[in-house]
């Protein structure tokens, strides 16, 4: 049996996120999606975090009676950065035998030699490199011209890619967390870019400067 990881700030969880998770578990056969909130995130500042907490909490109501996907709180409970190989590790070791596929967006590709130990990343995982649609945009929106398996460059995947991987074939949904934020914030349409469950929290913890 196959899994898929997608470890992220989730701040907020938004549709995308969905979307993207269960079109990559379809097109690899893997049976859930373990969602992997980090609690400091080592590539990238927080910003308006309502703390990690409420995260996971939109989190679970995002996907509440969805048999497809599970939430792994491991990188909360642990101190410092949250490394992606500390949480493959303790993922093998609650799902023995298990495959993991390790999804990341392109917008990431380029940094992931400098990840904490990408090499034993690779050899705890088959790593997934998902379409974003930040990448398309860099490519003034070009169809995706990736490869289905790694060595060759594709849309947002760094010529000469040194690790093994497998291009997903997601639809890349033009929502981040951040779009999110600023629409909250600034009293703009989001609450149809939010799963319902989540955004309920949002709006009675008045989070990210929600003003009824």
């Amino acid at each position: 049996m196959a899994y898929l990881i997608l470890g992220g700030s989730f701040n907020p969880v938004h549709a995308g996120h969905l979307i993207m998770a269960e079109e990559l578990a379809a097109e690899f056969s893997c049976k859930r999606v373990v969602l992997v909130p980090a609690r400091v995130p080592p590539h990238k500042d927080l910003i308006d975090d309502p703390g990690p907490a409420l995260r996971v909490a939109m989190l679970r109501a995002a996907t509440a009676g969805d048999g497809l996907f599970e939430i792994e709180d491991c990188e909360l409970t642990r101190d410092g950065p949250s490394y992606t190989v500390d949480t493959l590790l303790h993922l093998r070791e609650r799902y023995p035998g298990e495959e993991a596929f390790l999804a990341i967006g392109d917008d990431l590709a380029g940094g992931f030699p400098s990840w904490r130990e990408p090499e034993r990343i690779v050899e705890l995982a088959r790593l997934v490199i998902a379409r974003r649609p930040s990448a398309k945009a860099r490519r003034g929106g070009a169809e995706d011209g990736g490869p289905e398996d790694g060595g060759a460059e594709g849309d947002g995947v760094p010529a000469g890619f040194p690790y093994p991987y497998r291009r997903g074939h997601n639809s890349p949904i033009p929502i981040s967390s951040s779009m999110v934020r600023e629409r909250i914030r600034e009293r703009g349409a989001w609450r149809r870019l939010v799963p319902e469950g989540a955004a309920r929290i949002i709006a009675d913890g008045r989070l990210y400067g929600y003003c009824p």
